[in-house]
């Protein structure tokens, strides 16, 4: 189940939330939303899939960065394709911000809405 998961968000341009992942996967069986649930759980956990706070969604991670590195997520508004930016430059601002705050993130993302390239251009 979690390949079939996995997969299904791998052949979407846009995040999905559980239900969506269900009607998908629905042409084979329909699983149970726990099953789903817990499916994604376990592939966020290892880093396989993010969560999309602003969408409650979910996305596959196509990249190759640690669990603690800074995720940055370009959300278009007009088609709602997201994309995932290198947070670099941005992260250590960030963790010495939080140091000196006494604050220590616990899953480091930031969601930025806009518009996409391809949309500007229409």
């Amino acid at each position: 189940m979690r390949r079939q998961v996995l997969q299904a968000l791998l052949s979407s341009h846009k995040p999905l939330g559980a239900y969506e992942i269900i009607e998908r996967l629905a042409q084979k069986h329909r699983p149970a939303p726990i099953t789903i649930y817990r499916a994604l759980d376990f592939l966020c956990e290892n880093g396989l899939v993010h969560r999309i706070e602003s969408r409650n969604a979910f996305v596959a991670c196509v990249h190759n960065h640690g669990g603690d590195d800074l995720v940055v997520f370009l959300i278009c508004e007009s088609c709602g394709a997201v994309g995932e930016a290198p947070g670099d430059a941005a992260a250590e601002a960030l963790r010495a911000s939080s140091r000196a705050a006494g604050f220590s993130p616990k899953s480091p993302l930031i969601e930025i809405a806009g518009i996409c390239s391809h949309c500007r251009k229409r």
